[in-house]
């Protein structure tokens, strides 16, 4: 189990801190919501952890069968819904650095995009894209 804690800092800010390691995150409310955008909001780290997690994922399927990632970026956007507010919509585009991966290395990580711990935790009306990428494709 992971712990973790967060600290109510004032002006809509929190602090969150990984137990185990130490690692601090800030958070602020986005500039649509009275807050400055100073940081992270928390809906901007909920949907940063969908691609955070595909990557990782991916990450233990390329070094399990013998290859690499590294260098993948995943670029995302979310789209606020109202009433009630949440996140509605997640784009997320994932592109490798480089294309000489084989079918059957690819198709392993298209599987990753369903079966991460994340998408898995999501609501089933949350809209969801991701589309891979291959750099040269």
């Amino acid at each position: 189990m992971s712990k973790m804690t967060t600290t109510y800092i004032g002006d809509l800010k929190t602090e969150c801190v990984h137990q185990l390691s130490g690692t601090k995150i800030l958070t602020d409310a986005p500039p649509d919501n009275n807050g400055k955008g100073e940081y992270f909001s928390p809906t901007d780290l909920f949907t940063v952890s969908i691609p955070s997690c595909i990557l990782t994922i991916m990450g233990m399927v390329a070094q399990t069968q013998g290859f690499d990632i590294k260098g993948a970026t995943a670029e995302t956007d979310k789209v606020m819904y109202k009433d009630p507010r949440r996140v509605g919509e997640v784009h997320i585009t994932i592109t490798f650095p480089h294309n000489n991966y084989t079918d059957r290395q690819k198709r392993a990580l298209q599987q990753v995009v369903e079966t991460c711990p994340v998408s898995a935790s999501l609501r089933s009306d949350l809209k969801k894209t991701v589309e891979l990428k291959y750099k040269g494709e």
